[in-house]
C-alpha cells in the first residue's frame, strides 16, 4: 500500500506534489493501492481549509486515491502505542524543561559537537516518576543495534545507534511528535512503501525503531528523492514562487505540463513529452537521479506549450473561457508567442475588442476598417488581400500595419496568412 501523507500548514510544495504523483504511479503499476493521509496533528500551524485544498488539488491532477485519513483521529492510538512502550521498559517518561535541554544543546554547540540527549530520567526508579509532580514527555530508549534499510534511490543506509538518541514520541500534553504519529500510523494503515522526500532520510530510522518497538514485523520499502534546487542552486523555499503549486496554477501552467516537468526532473526518460497515463507504462523510480534537480521555469514552459499544443481545439478554447472550438483553433497559433493560459488568453480577447488607429497612420485604418466592412466573403487569404489592396491602394507598411491592427489590436503576432483562415468567419465581430 503507497501512501501520500501532506501536513495542511501551506501551499502544497511541487516537492510535496512530485512525491504525490510518484506514489500514484507506483501504486497503479504494482496494484498495492493508495490513501491519503492528512497529518494534522500539528494544531499549532495547520491552516484552516488547507486540507480541502490539498483535497482539490489532487482532484485538478487526476490523482485519485481509495482511503482518506485524519491523523489527528489516530490520537487514542497513538497514546495507547505510548504508553504501552512505557509498560515494555522501551520507553521512560523525561521530566527535563525545555529550558535545560536548550542549555545541554548550547553547551554542545560550543564544543562543536552535535546534540545528542543525555539519558538523565533513562534510569529513575517508579518510585522517582511518581514522587515527580513535574510535566514530562514520554521518550523512546536509544536502539541498540544499527539501523539499516534499502532505498530504491539512494542504496542501502546505515544508522549508528549513537546517531539516533533516546528521542521525544509523545510530548507534554500527550499528543503525538511526528516521527511516533507517522510511523504508528504506516503501521495502523498497512503501509507497504513509501515514496517522499530526502529530507526524511533521517526520520526513517526512527521510524524503523518505532516500529520495531512495537513488535510490527512489516517490511517497508522506501525512496527518498532528492530535493528541488532554486534558479541559484538553493533549496527551494517558500520565498521561491514557482515552488507553490497554486502559483503555478495561477499562472496558468497545465496540470498535464506541471506533472511532465516533476516526473522529467532529475529522471531518464524514454521522450520528454507525454501524459501521466503514458508515464505509468514506463516510470521507474530506479532511474530518478540521487542528486538534487534544479527547477528551470523556462523548460516548464516549453513542456506547457507543447501541452498546449496537444488539445483539442475544444478544450483549448474552454480554457480561455470561449465554447468555439476555431477560438482554440487561434489560440494554437499564439503559442508561438505565449506558453500559458495568462499569456495567451489576453491576445484573444484583444482580437475581439474594440481597437485604436496606430498614431501616423489614422487615415488607412479608417479607409482598410470601411472596406473590411463592405467585404464580401473570402475563403483564401490572398483573395481577401487582393481585394483589399485594390479597394484602399495602399501598399506596404501603410497597408500591413494598420490591417494587422484591425485584424489582432497588435503590432506583432503569427502571420496573417496563417491567421486568416480561422479568424475570416469573425471578420464582422472584430472589425465592428
Amino acid at each position: 500500500m503507497y501512501r501520500f501523507a501532506p501536513s495542511p500548514t501551506g501551499d502544497m510544495h511541487i516537492g510535496n506534489l512530485r512525491a504525490a504523483i510518484f506514489n500514484f504511479i507506483r501504486a497503479r503499476q504494482s496494484g498495492k493501492g493508495f490513501y491519503l493521509r492528512i497529518e494534522d496533528t500539528d494544531t499549532a500551524r495547520n491552516i484552516d481549509g488547507k486540507d480541502a485544498e490539498i483535497l482539490e488539488i489532487l482532484k485538478t491532477f487526476n490523482i485519485t486515491y481509495e482511503n482518506i485519513y485524519y491523523q489527528s483521529k489516530n490520537l487514542r492510538f497513538h497514546q495507547q502505542l505510548g504508553m504501552q512502550l512505557v509498560s515494555e521498559k522501551k520507553a521512560f517518561v523525561c521530566f527535563c524543561t525545555e529550558e535545560e535541554i536548550e542549555r545541554k544543546r548550547e553547551v554542545a554547540k560550543q564544543n562543536g559537537t552535535a546534540y545528542r540527549y543525555d539519558n538523565t530520567c533513562l534510569n529513575l526508579s517508579d518510585e522517582e516518576v511518581l514522587a515527580n509532580d513535574k510535566p514530562f514527555v514520554v521518550r523512546l530508549k536509544q536502539p541498540e543495534h544499527p539501523i539499516t534499510f534499502t532505498d530504491d534511490i539512494k542504496g542501502v543506509l546505515t544508522f549508528e545507534p549513537k546517531d539516533i538518541d533516546s528521542f521525544v514520541i509523545l510530548r507534554q500534553n500527550k499528543t503525538p511528535m511526528y516521527n511516533f504519529a507517522c510511523a504508528a500510523d504506516d503501521m495502523l494503515e498497512g503501509t507497504t512503501d513509501i515514496i517522499r522526500g530526502e529530507d526524511h532520510v533521517s526520520n526513517t530510522p526512527k521510524q524503523e525503531h518505532i516500529r520495531a518497538s512495537l513488535g510490527y514485523t512489516q517490511k517497508i520499502t522506501y525512496a527518498h528523492l532528492p530535493i528541488i534546487l532554486n534558479s541559484e542552486g538553493k533549496k527551494m523555499s517558500k520565498r521561491d514562487d514557482a515552488s507553490s503549486v497554486k502559483w503555478l496554477l495561477e499562472q496558468g501552467f497545465l496540470p498535464s505540463a506541471i506533472t511532465n516537468y516533476l516526473i522529467l526532473l532529475g529522471n531518464k526518460t524514454p521522450v520528454e513529452i507525454f501524459t501521466l497515463e503514458e508515464a505509468i507504462e514506463w516510470f521507474d523510480i530506479k532511474n530518478v537521479a540521487k542528486s538534487p534537480a534544479r527547477f528551470d521555469i523556462d523548460k516548464l514552459r516549453q513542456i506547457n506549450r507543447e501541452h498546449l499544443r496537444n488539445l483539442s481545439d475544444k478544450e483549448f478554447a474552454n480554457l480561455i473561457g470561449f465554447e468555439d472550438e476555431n477560438i482554440g483553433k487561434i489560440a494554437k497559433l499564439y503559442t508561438e508567442e505565449g506558453s500559458v493560459i495568462d499569456e495567451i488568453k489576453p491576445k484573444i480577447e484583444a482580437i475581439f475588442a474594440p481597437k485604436s488607429a496606430p498614431e501616423g497612420f489614422e487615415n488607412e485604418f479608417a479607409l482598410l476598417k470601411e472596406s473590411l466592412q463592405e467585404a464580401p466573403y473570402f475563403e483564401e487569404f490572398e483573395q481577401f488581400k487582393n481585394y483589399l489592396f485594390q479597394k484602399t491602394s495602399l501598399k506596404g507598411k501603410a497597408f500591413f500595419r494598420p490591417l494587422r491592427l484591425l485584424l489582432t489590436n497588435s503590432e506583432h503576432g503569427p502571420e496573417l496568412a496563417a491567421l486568416y483562415p480561422v479568424i475570416k468567419t469573425y471578420l464582422r465581430e472584430i472589425i465592428k
